[in-house]
């Protein structure tokens, strides 16, 4: 249903308030206009953190459009709002995929100059079934699923236009990923289930930069946190931070609570669902609702009933049960409000200036998957001190002497 258009300006407003380093950047765009007469098309979790990002690039002169990145994640609200600030949205809290569908065709059927992608969704249909988009000076890619698919392409080398991988830019996953999953998780779990934490047996599937977030805060509150990998060396790195690392299937059967944070597929499957611990909670913070298999649990379940908003309760043969939060879709926006609005204002002044970026040089720059250029991921994080009264030293003269001296091989 339409969302209030004056809950959505105030939800707006916080949003912009609490993003100064996003907020600098728009004030310079509307002097400078980096994407006039540029189309951008963006596909992300339409809430009003990403409508400040969109009304940004608007500033700038650029005609943005944006669609849902996930059909549980928008924010009816926040649509209204940025729909009456002129850019068109194709999103809806709770769309079918046909109108998730939709939305990507409408994004390309815009002809854009530049992409924002969050999951490479719209990439991808950019690559098959809609390649005839030819005016695409780049993309932006916001996640590791995102940047996993884009690497594929080029490693077959079918990628058509540069691709900036903003996921793994520092300013990105060491605050985004840590931080802003690790929070924003269990505010997902809080508001879907109202349980505590402390003394459960937590287990994490992932130790990557979201995985060490949500386990670092699932252990501040008090749970035994248990990890599981793939990677020897995040196995190891997870064992030295102090946590057990075990086997999914040994994990399963103790578990109260599994958060998977792999941007894989399968990570709990039916031969874990057959010695799940009864009542365990499934939750997933990766990108796709694939890591928690919804086909094994129905397969496998006798029978299947909501007991809660976010909340369903899947019985098995033999009595026990296990509670699958938010469908198994990103469980901080399913259930939750996504990541705390400071942690948005870095990514997406990331991605604004990536964007910029793109629409300056993205015809000259080569067809694969870049990193945001070290400059404005270091202008990031030195905007981002000044609203938080940190200053810092220079180096001396001497002492970019000695660093120019080593980087020289002298």
């Amino acid at each position: 249903m339409p969302g209030d258009l004056e809950r959505g300006r105030q939800k707006l407003e916080w949003a912009r308030i609490h993003m100064p380093v996003l907020d600098g950047i728009r004030r310079r765009f509307e002097s400078e206009h980096p994407f006039a007469g540029l189309t951008i098309s963006a596909v992300l979790h339409v809430e009003a953190k990403t409508c400040v990002l969109a009304l940004a690039l608007k500033a700038g002169s650029a005609e943005v459009r944006l669609a849902a990145g996930n059909p549980l994640s928008t924010d009816d609200d926040a649509v209204a709002a940025v729909r009456e600030a002129g850019v068109e949205t194709h999103a809806v809290k709770g769309e079918s995929l046909a109108e998730y569908r939709a939305g990507l065709q409408a994004m390309l059927d815009a002809d854009p100059d530049v992409i924002i992608d969050d999951g490479a969704d719209l990439v991808a249909l950019a690559h098959t079934s809609r390649a005839d988009r030819g005016r695409i000076r780049g993309s932006t890619e916001e996640t590791t699923t995102g940047v996993t698919r884009l690497r594929a392409l080029e490693r077959s080398g079918q990628l058509r236009f540069p691709a900036i991988d903003v996921n793994d830019a520092e300013m990105k996953h060491l605050f985004d990923n840590r931080y802003g999953t690790g929070q924003s998780t269990l505010d997902g779990l809080f508001s879907a289930t109202n349980l505590l934490i402390a003394g459960k047996v937590c287990v994490v599937a992932g130790y990557g930069w979201s995985g060490k977030g949500v386990a670092a805060r699932l252990r501040g509150l008090g749970g035994d946190v248990v990890v599981t990998e793939i990677d020897p060396v995040r196995a190891l790195e997870a064992r030295l931070d102090g946590f057990r690392v075990v086997p999914m299937l040994d994990a399963a059967a103790e578990a109260d609570l599994i958060v998977t944070v792999t941007g894989s597929t399968g990570v709990v499957r039916a031969e874990h669902l057959r010695v799940l611990k009864d009542g365990c909670l499934l939750a997933n913070s990766g990108h796709f609702d694939v890591e928690v298999s919804r086909q094994d649990l129905e397969g496998l379940a006798v029978s299947h009933r909501p007991v809660r908003p976010h909340v369903e309760e899947y019985r098995f043969a033999d009595g026990r049960r296990a509670y699958l939060l938010g469908e198994g879709r990103l469980i901080n926006l399913a259930a939750g409000q996504g990541h705390p609005v400071e942690i948005m204002d870095l990514s997406f002044a990331l991605q604004a200036l990536s964007a910029e970026h793109l629409a300056k040089h993205g015809r000259s720059m080569e067809a694969r998957v870049h990193a945001v250029p070290a400059e404005l991921d270091r202008a990031v994080a030195r905007a981002a001190l000044a609203p938080m009264g940190v200053a810092i030293d220079e180096p001396t003269e001497e002492q970019r002497r000695y660093a120019s001296a080593w980087e020289g091989g002298t």
